[in-house]
């Protein structure tokens, strides 16, 4: 089908926004607009963390580094995600650009640095995507075999080309319903993520009420000093831990990449992402009490931290704990949860795409919409083809490199979100003193949340160096997981240095202005 090119000319504002005068540069892309409101704006917002996937994979290897002390840690990674949460907010009022971290970096800091922040954001989406796949396919055949009780049909998931085939028919999916529009996407996700919170409640109320019985020997008395971060063993194990749970809660700004097609734009895509994370984690404190309370966090039977089980909890937990008919609800959860995220994952991407090739910062072929569905048909397309062959490639070189690919997908994530919170202190520095509500939102709350993920980028980046990281595999006697990471990153420079040859008038500031006035926002 064909699409249309929407870019439009320089005066053009986006919608939603008055601007005093032409000179801010924010441009309209075509997206359907008002096509999301609160409710689906969050939900999309919940959907794209996928709760259940990262419980079921994070809470064993979290216990494993900072034992009881786990809650202490999801609530210590909840506070950069907040603190930064009030950044996006707060640019968001005044450029509501699905280009989000890309558009309000280079406004504050220029195009080189928005450029490198888009594309943190663009390579953390395409591991995880990949990552999300390869889950929602083990799960997949997992359930298959549960529900026929093959255990060849389970095995198929180790055959490796089943593996692949299986995976591109998922990703392949969940592009064609991205490619649909936000309305499409709305409706499935609040069955998937309904679905995937009303059986991890399920499985919460039923862990406390055994919690003590007989049956579970392993379980811990409930103590306040779970929630206590400075109770945690050592300061690597903290770092270890909070590094997981930062990756627990990412996802949640989707909220505000899909802001130029949800009612209320300035304000609507900040609120909703507040409701997302609130929902997570009040999801995951309850079901990590719940969880250590039942079995305890140690390496023993069913203890969380049991390396034969810390990375998939709730496979070893769903029978003993809701018994086997209940159980495979669970099965199912986790399956909802990695397929929701695979689909809701292509909205950042895709728009992070669009808005970068609308301010010509990526090819112009990119900076077009469908005329019908109103979406970035070709980011969304080259999104999936791309997560496609870049899984399929990882996977036939070594499960190693797919394995350490993932670690450094927390680099991305500090990489970009800090960056953020540090465009929102500059580009509001003039108003920081005009009232103390500034001071605190604009300028205070987003610097702190910064330099905490400033700190986790730098202790991780020390910590890749070692080989012991990640799979324990090295390059030259340097950690993969540190080559891979940092080589992205300076992949991301090449591309860039390519585009400016081929673009040099946004590399120039003609495009998208640096460091203008802020926009009056209509209520």
């Amino acid at each position: 089908m064909t699409q249309v090119d929407v870019r439009p000319q320089a005066g053009d504002t986006v919608r939603g926004v008055a601007a005093q005068g032409d000179d801010n540069g924010v441009r309209g892309k075509g997206l359907g607009g008002n096509s999301v409101g609160l409710m689906g704006s969050a939900v999309i917002g919940i959907s794209t963390v996928a709760p259940v996937y990262c419980l079921t994979s994070t809470l064993g290897s979290t216990a494993g580094e900072v034992g009881l002390q786990m809650p202490a840690v999801f609530l210590a990674g909840f506070l950069p995600m907040l603190l930064v949460a009030f950044a996006y907010r707060e640019l968001n009022k005044v450029m509501p650009d699905c280009g989000t971290s890309f558009t309000w970096t280079v406004k504050a800091f220029g195009p080189k640095v928005g450029w490198m922040c888009g594309w943190g954001l663009l390579i953390a989406t395409i591991i995880v995507l990949s990552n999300l796949a390869g889950v929602a396919t083990t799960y997949f055949w997992l359930l298959a075999g549960e529900i026929t009780g093959s255990e060849q049909i389970a095995a198929l998931d180790g055959n490796k080309f089943a593996h692949i085939a299986t995976v591109l028919v998922l990703v392949a999916v969940a592009t064609a319903i991205s490619y649909r529009g936000m309305t499409a996407t709305k409706g499935i996700q609040y069955a998937l993520v309904g679905l995937q919170l009303v059986v991890l409640a399920v499985f919460t109320v039923m862990a406390f009420q055994k919690a003590g019985s007989a049956e579970f020997t392993t379980g811990v008395d409930f103590s306040w000093s779970w929630l206590n971060p400075f109770a945690v063993g050592s300061f690597a194990a903290f770092t270890a831990g909070l590094s997981l749970s930062i990756f627990m809660y990412w996802g949640w700004d989707t909220c505000l990449t899909a802001n130029e097609e949800t009612v209320g734009s300035a304000k609507t895509p900040g609120r909703a992402a507040m409701i997302s994370m609130i929902v997570l984690v009040g999801s995951y404190l309850a079901t990590a009490i719940a969880s250590q309370m039942l079995v305890g966090s140690g390496d023993k039977g069913l203890g969380l931290a049991n390396p034969e089980t810390s990375d998939n909890v709730f496979a070893a937990l769903a029978g003993p704990v809701m018994g086997p008919a209940l159980g495979i609800l669970l099965f199912v959860a986790v399956l909802a949860s990695a397929a929701a995220s695979l689909q809701t994952t292509f909205i950042p991407v895709a728009r992070t795409v669009l808005s970068m090739a609308t301010y010509e910062a990526m090819p112009a072929s990119y900076a077009k919409v469908h005329p019908k569905h109103k979406v970035p048909g070709k980011a969304t397309i080259v999104a999936g083809v791309g997560t496609g062959v870049f899984y399929t490639t990882m996977t036939l070189l070594s499960e190693n490199v797919l394995v350490d690919t993932i670690y450094a997908l927390g680099l991305m994530i500090c990489f970009y979100y800090a960056l953020t919170a540090f465009a929102c202190v500059w580009y509001f520095r003039r108003e920081l003193t005009n009232s103390a509500r500034d001071a605190i939102y604009k300028g205070v709350l987003p610097a702190l949340g910064g330099l905490m993920l400033t700190g986790v980028f730098g202790k991780t980046l020390y910590d890749m160096w070692d080989p012991a990281y990640g799979s324990g595999s090295a390059v030259f006697g340097v950690g993969s997981v540190f080559v891979i990471g940092v080589g992205l990153l300076l992949l991301g420079v090449v591309l860039m240095l390519i585009m400016q040859r081929k673009s040099p008038a946004f590399f120039r500031g003609e495009v998208l202005t640096k460091d203008t006035p802020s926009l009056v926002v209509e209520d």
